[in-house]
């Protein structure tokens, strides 16, 4: 059994428990405060303050300079009332099936970020004298003799920062993100209720429909970096650029897909509460809610760590040597981390802005935008980068004349396609006079509050006053 565990365990096990240990809780972390981003955007979009109130005093008077602290206790003091509202469970449904959808629409949306290389490689020494444990992990001496002790002889290696370096890692991100649809749509089933049932059925049909544009934009990125590893996708971008450069319609296709994929809106039909109430969480509440809602943000988060690393260099940033694949170093390593986490908090802010700036599509929109527009643009795109693959013309400058071309082609399909039917399902945006965005002649339309106590971000404190 000894041998069977020397032999199992080497410093690639190591990092990848640390990573996984790490990664859930940083994952956990970004969700709870991805609320807390979503909520202050939307309130300065819509020329609000936001949350401002809940800080980390908890009411104690020696904390009392944490009160209000830009409103960062807000999440905590959201899973809290969570925990403590009563947790409904309605008759004749399938309480089995009831108990189990958030879990499955959760634990999909918390494993797909394993094989994401957030820190990229770490060369190790030797661990036969103990150094390079505490190399590592700045521990003591006896906590090294510890280690060797259980261990034994731990040889110098090259590793990958990850929870899993895996030579399938885009395919095991893509199985295991299509599994997050099963519990949408058993929550609807299991419900008894027609608006849940609608809402998951509303989702079923989304996920089949935006999967295939997405692994048709997926497989335009793996034609032109040649591999499914994704240190290795990131050391492709790092030599020959960034792949939003060189394919940026199949990464705009691809991160339109993600936003359908997490059912974020304008996407969220699933959930539109001007049709279906609730959708297909109408009759849960409590912490059985709150797996929903935490479902939808990990798979955003994880949405936007895969774009990342397919189209934006991962950890990568061109003229900076610490983020560049050949730096080693556990200094490199925290860098690449930074920057990596970077990016997935600016593509979720995206998110953001996108769902509060885009009205929601009607259900017939999402299903004509996704089997008439995206999957045929998808097909185009596969084919061309299929093409400039087998000439060999790859580079950067190439492929951006190639998307430009596909664009045109795209564009003149499109109006020649309207003209023939002579309809079109684009929503108009209608005049409305004396509104914000159409003001009467010689007036200046204000739309923003006035009132001090409304500009006020400090309430608690009263710094400005309001008479």
């Amino acid at each position: 059994m000894s041998e069977y565990i020397h032999d199992l365990i080497d410093w690639q096990f190591i990092i990848s428990g640390v990573v996984l240990m790490a990664g859930v809780h940083a994952v956990l972390g970004l969700v709870a405060y991805g609320v807390y981003l979503e909520r202050k955007i939307c309130s300065y979009i819509q020329d609000r303050i936001g949350p401002n109130r809940v800080g980390f005093d908890f009411g104690l008077p020696f904390l009392s300079f944490l009160k209000g602290c830009l409103a960062l206790g807000q999440p905590l003091a959201d899973g809290i009332k969570f925990f403590f509202k009563e947790d409904f469970t309605p008759k004749n449904v399938d309480r089995v099936l009831f108990s189990l959808a958030p879990a499955i629409a959760v634990v999909p949306a918390l494993i797909g970020f394993v094989i994401m290389p957030w820190g990229g490689a770490l060369d190790i020494p030797a661990a036969g004298d103990m150094g390079a444990f505490q190399w590592l992990f700045g521990l003591p001496g006896f906590a090294g003799e510890s280690f060797y002790f259980m261990f034994g002889h731990l040889e110098a290696q090259s590793v990958i920062v990850t929870g899993a370096n895996v030579h399938v890692g885009v395919i095991y991100l893509l199985a295991v993100a299509s599994l997050g649809v099963y519990g949408v749509t058993l929550a609807g089933w299991s419900s008894n209720n027609k608006y849940s049932m609608l809402g998951g059925l509303r989702a079923t049909a989304q996920m089949i429909s935006y999967e295939i544009p997405l692994g048709l934009s997926l497989l335009c990125a793996l034609l032109i970096a040649g591999s499914f590893m994704p240190n290795e996708i990131i050391e492709y971008q790092a030599k020959h650029g960034w792949l939003m450069f060189s394919l940026p319609l199949p990464a705009i296709l691809f991160y339109i897909c993600g936003l359908a994929e997490a059912n974020r809106a304008p996407f969220d039909n699933a959930e539109a509460e001007q049709e279906l109430v609730g959708g297909f969480h109408t009759e849960y509440s409590s912490m059985r809610f709150a797996l929903f809602f935490m479902a939808e943000y990990a798979h955003l988060v994880t949405a936007c760590a895969f774009f990342a690393l397919l189209f934006m260099g991962g950890y990568q940033v061109p003229l900076i040597g610490l983020t560049s694949p050949e730096a080693t170093g556990i200094l490199a390593v925290f860098a690449k981390v930074g920057v990596f986490s970077l990016k997935v908090v600016l593509l979720l802010c995206l998110a953001i802005v996108v769902r509060w700036t885009v009205p929601r599509l009607r259900y017939d929109q999402v299903m004509m935008l996704g089997w008439q527009g995206m999957i045929p643009a998808g097909m185009l795109m596969l084919v061309v980068t299929s093409v400039m693959v087998y000439l060999g013309a790859t580079t950067m400058f190439p492929m951006f004349a190639a998307n430009i071309g596909m664009l045109v082609i795209i564009m003149i399909v499109r109006l020649a396609l309207a003209k023939a039917f002579g309809r079109s399902t684009t929503n108009k945006r209608i005049r409305m006079y004396g509104s914000r965005y159409y003001p009467m002649e010689g007036e200046t339309s204000i739309a923003a509050p006035t009132v001090a106590m409304a500009i006020e971000d400090r309430p608690v404190q009263g710094s400005v006053s309001t008479v």
